[in-house]
C-alpha cells in the first residue's frame, strides 16, 4: 500500500481492475490531485496485482473489511462493481463514516440516495441521508447534460430516445465478444443471407442476445412487463430523477451496435414552449460537459469513434421537428466508459472531497 501523499481525503476504488476501473485510474492521473491515500480494491482473484495510479505503483487489495481500515469521515469509497457487491459492501463503508459513490444500479432508485450528474444536479451530492451517492446508467449519462441545458431554457415536456450502445458497456466480456465475432466474419461475404452470420458466430454470442458483428440487436437488459427491457426502464426512471420531472413521459428503445466504445442516441425532445433551433445550438454550445459539432453540409457531426477516449458529450444534427414547433431533434455521442461511468464517478467524488477541504 502506498503511503499518503497529501493531507487530502483518502479514496478507495473498489473494482479497480475492471474495464471502468482501468479508465478511472487514467482519469485520476489526468485531473487535479485532491486525494491523499488512494487505495485499490478488487475481488480476491485480482488481489496482489500492481497498478499505476498518479505515477505510483499500487498493490490491489482483496475486498474484505480490513481493506477499509483507516477510512472514516471525509473519505470516499468509489464502487465500480456489480449491484450485488455494492449492496453488500456499501453499508460496511458508511458505518465507518466514509461516503460511498456507487456506479451500479444498487441504489439508483432509492429516494434517500441522490442520483447525480454534476453538470446537471451537482448540488444534490450534499443531501445524502444514507451516506451514498449514485451515478446513472451509461446511456442516461451520455445524453443528460444536453437535456438538462435545454430543459433549463424551455421546460422539457416529453421525450423519445433510441440508444445505439457500445459493446464495452458489458465490460471486457462485451468488448472481447465483439472483437471475436468480428474476426470470424472479417473478409467474408456474410450478411447477405438469412442465418449466415449466426452460423459463423455460433451459439456463443457473449453478453448479447444475438450476434453483434454485422448486426444490430434491439435488446439490452432483462425482460420486464409489457415487453420493455430493464435497461429501457432504467433510462426512463433515471432521467426523471436527475431532471426532477417525476411524471415526464419518456419512451426508450435500447439497441446494441457493433461499436467497441461510445454510446450514441437519437433524441426527440418536446418542450413547454416553441423551440428555436439556432438558440438551442447556442445553449448546447455553452452547456458544461457538452461539445457541439453540427455542420452536416461539411460532414461534421458526432460519431462514437470520435467520442471514444474523450470526456464530453458530443451533440449534432440539431434541428427543429417538422411537425411540431415545440420539438427538437438531435444526435448525441459519449464515451460510455468515461463520461458514462468513470468520469462521472470521479466528478462526484471530487465534489464530496471539496466539502472536507
Amino acid at each position: 500500500m502506498t503511503a499518503p501523499r497529501s493531507s487530502g481525503p483518502a479514496l478507495a476504488v473498489v473494482g479497480a481492475t475492471g474495464a471502468v476501473g482501468s479508465v478511472l485510474l487514467q482519469i485520476l492521473s489526468q485531473r487535479a490531485d485532491v486525494w491523499g491515500d488512494i487505495r485499490l480494491i478488487a475481488s480476491p482473484r485480482s488481489a496482489g496485482r500492481v497498478l499505476a495510479v498518479r505515477g505510483e505503483e499500487t498493490e490491489v487489495l482483496a475486498l474484505t473489511e480490513d481493506a477499509f481500515d483507516g477510512f472514516g469521515v471525509g473519505d470516499v469509497v468509489l464502487f465500480l462493481t456489480p449491484a450485488e457487491v455494492s449492496a453488500r459492501w456499501a453499508p460496511v463503508v458508511t458505518a465507518r463514516g466514509a461516503v460511498v459513490v456507487d456506479q451500479s444500479a444498487a441504489f439508483r432508485e432509492d429516494p434517500e440516495v441522490p442520483l447525480v450528474v454534476p453538470e446537471v444536479n451537482g448540488h444534490a451530492v450534499r443531501i445524502r441521508p444514507r451516506g451514498i451517492v449514485a451515478g446513472p446508467d451509461c446511456v442516461t449519462a451520455a445524453m443528460i447534460a444536453t437535456l438538462g441545458a435545454l430543459h433549463a431554457e424551455y421546460g422539457l415536456a416529453d421525450l423519445a430516445v433510441s440508444s445505439y450502445q457500445a459493446a464495452s458497456a458489458a465490460g471486457r466480456a462485451g468488448s472481447e465478444a465483439l472483437r471475436r465475432q468480428l474476426s470470424l466474419v472479417a473478409g467474408s461475404s456474410l450478411g447477405e443471407q438469412t442465418g449466415d452470420v449466426r452460423r459463423a458466430v455460433g451459439e456463443d454470442t457473449g453478453p448479447f442476445a444475438a450476434p453483434l458483428a454485422l448486426n444490430v440487436v434491439p435488446w439490452s437488459g432483462e425482460l420486464r412487463e409489457g415487453g420493455w427491457s430493464s435497461h429501457e426502464l432504467a433510462v426512463r426512471a433515471e432521467t426523471r430523477r436527475i431532471l426532477g420531472l417525476e411524471t415526464l413521459p419518456i419512451a426508450v428503445t435500447c439497441v446494441q451496435v457493433p461499436v467497441v466504445t461510445g454510446h450514441s442516441l437519437t433524441v426527440r425532445a418536446r418542450f413547454e414552449r416553441e423551440v428555436d433551433a439556432g438558440h438551442a445550438r447556442e445553449i448546447l454550445e455553452a452547456a458544461p460537459g457538452v461539445v457541439l459539432v453540427d455542420d452536416p453540409g461539411a460532414g461534421e457531426f458526432p460519431t462514437p469513434a470520435d467520442a471514444a477516449g474523450t470526456d464530453p458529450a458530443w451533440v449534432g444534427r440539431v434541428r427543429a421537428s417538422l411537425d411540431d414547433p415545440r420539438s427538437l431533434e438531435f444526435f448525441v455521442c459519449a464515451d460510455n466508459l468515461r463520461k458514462g461511468a468513470a468520469l462521472n464517478a470521479t466528478q462526484i467524488s471530487e465534489l464530496i472531497a471539496g466539502e472536507f477541504a
